[in-house]
């Protein structure tokens, strides 16, 4: 399930970026995805499987713009513990 990493402080474009990249590690046979921060001299490395870089992007993506890219999936859910009595 997303958690929204790619929401804050990113652009459409940066988020299509990262997930052409992801793509391409892919379509390679990677599962480990690097990531350097060239405005700065901290590197970050991201130990997140290619298919969780995807499903981030694509959430992003939906709630970065919605009007291209669909509204955000909001699941419901419920649970009852137990049975009802009359």
């Amino acid at each position: 399930m997303a958690r929204g990493l790619f929401i804050t402080g990113f652009t459409v474009a940066e988020v299509l970026a990262i997930q052409r990249r992801a793509k391409d590690l892919l379509l390679e046979g990677k599962t480990v995805m690097n990531w350097n921060d060239a405005d700065t001299s901290v590197s970050k490395q991201f130990t997140m499987t290619v298919s969780e870089v995807l499903d981030e992007c694509a959430h992003a993506l939906r709630i970065l713009d919605p009007a291209t890219y669909g509204k955000p999936r909001i699941a419901v859910t419920s649970f009852i513990d137990g049975y009802l009595a009359k």
